[in-house]
């Protein structure tokens, strides 16, 4: 997912240029040549020859004249987001959902597939590749499909080290099931890490190298970006905080551990608690919600005034918050961001995570720290899902646009009024 700083070819050289311009667009929306040229250090010749290229494949257009220096126009250039689009699937234990995105990160619709049976794990897996494959059938501007799964996932053999409440999903080999099921290609990701990515490729808040996305839903994961590239570790699994153990003689966890932080602030856990008997008193009907129905439940209760409902929540807080200062002291991000489930409990929970990382992370760290909400417009691992996928395109554009005007064209050529009608989406 990250492109070398090196380039040992003149071809591999066009090819991180051309990236280099795509990614700026991406991330600036229109600009001149002139502006890419002196900005991203290359000479007019060179961007002018690489944008022809980009415009061939239909990946940049222009877009008008604009003011620049010395009163003199412009013409200005912007990237296509719209006409390329891919595929986001998440994997969240017992919940599936599949999206479609462009490049920009605008949801375009989506679905959630019938709740996962834990004794049919092969079957949701056979859903998804009907379901994905369908899309793909009838949409040639598809260039990628990006999945993001629950952790610690091991990337190097495509499975899932421990999915606490849902052991099934162990057995499935990701790469094997996923790897060439399709015309495009497929990007697996762990969901955390996936929405780190999704942070920051498609949320404007977002401007720091240094970002952690903390996701604190069904179960517990962070994503860290460092100067812009993800925190990998040997096996793709690095910074699973959820197994970080906050209580030495705490609650025992599926890992083998106890009190890990995943016992005290997910969903399952939250859920748990609500359907214990001095709680069901407070929150009636709550033992049969789903674990997300649950916390709607909750946190809509704690805005209306709901004394034990705001309690629960302030707790909860604090977990969350206990995990932000370990983010802090461990990594050192500029930014945290909270997101999934969890973040829905909104103010409240923030500021109370915000006060204990002012009273317990290490100072010199902790002021330089902003923690945040995601405000990303659709579901942050869904967005996620379809960031992995996304980024590679930006990482190579025209090979990926090379692959999709291929496509088009081939459709074109079977199916003439269907094929124009996705080329001028």
């Amino acid at each position: 997912m990250r492109s070398s700083p090196y380039a040992s070819t003149p071809k591999a050289l066009s090819e991180l240029n051309q990236s280099r311009i795509v990614q700026y667009l991406h991330r600036r929306g229109t600009s001149s040549r002139a502006q890419m040229a002196r900005e991203l250090n290359l000479t007019p010749a060179a961007v002018s020859k690489l944008v022809a290229r980009l415009i061939s494949l239909g990946l940049i257009s222009e877009t008008g004249s604009l003011d620049s220096e010395g009163g003199r126009r412009s013409i200005g250039l912007t990237l296509n987001a719209d006409r390329y689009q891919v595929i986001g699937v998440k994997f969240a234990r017992s919940l599936i959902s599949i999206g479609l995105f462009d490049i920009s990160g605008r949801l375009l619709d989506s679905e959630e597939l019938p709740p996962v049976d834990p004794d049919d794990i092969p079957g949701a897996v056979a859903e998804v590749r009907t379901r994905v494959g369908r899309r793909l059938e009838t949409n040639p501007a598809i260039v990628a499909v990006g999945m993001a799964v629950p952790g610690p996932y091991l990337r190097e053999i495509g499975r899932i080290a421990l999915v606490t409440n849902m052991p099934g999903w162990r057995g499935v080999d990701f790469i094997h099931e996923f790897g060439q099921a399709f015309r495009v290609p497929t990007f697996i990701e762990q969901d955390a890490r996936a929405g780190a990515l999704a942070q920051s490729l498609f949320d404007p808040r977002i401007s720091a190298s240094s970002i952690a996305y903390f996701l604190v839903g069904e179960g517990v994961g962070l994503g860290v970006i460092d100067r812009g590239a993800l925190v990998d570790g040997s096996q793709g699994a690095a910074t699973e905080i959820g197994h970080v153990s906050i209580d030495l003689n705490g609650l025992p966890c599926e890992c083998g551990n106890r009190g890990c932080l995943e016992c005290y602030c997910s969903t399952v856990a939250i859920h748990r608690r609500m359907c214990q008997p001095d709680m069901q008193i407070q929150f009636p009907g709550v033992k049969a919600m789903t674990h997300a129905k649950a916390c709607a439940c909750l946190f809509d209760q704690a805005r209306s005034g709901h004394k034990a409902a705001r309690t629960l929540v302030d707790q909860i807080a604090d977990y969350v918050g206990y995990g932000c200062v370990t983010i802090v002291n461990a990594y050192n991000p500029a930014q945290i961001i909270i997101g999934d489930m969890v973040a829905a409990a909104g103010t409240r929970l923030l500021e109370r995570v915000q006060t204990m990382v002012s009273q317990r992370a290490l100072p010199g760290l902790r002021e330089h720290t902003q923690i945040l909400l995601s405000r990303l417009p659709a579901d942050a691992t869904l967005t996620g899902a379809a960031a992995v996928a996304a980024s590679q395109f930006l990482e190579h554009p025209a090979s990926m646009g090379r692959t999709a005007v291929k496509s088009i064209s081939t459709r074109r050529a079977h199916h003439p009024s269907s094929g124009k009608e996705h080329h001028d989406q």
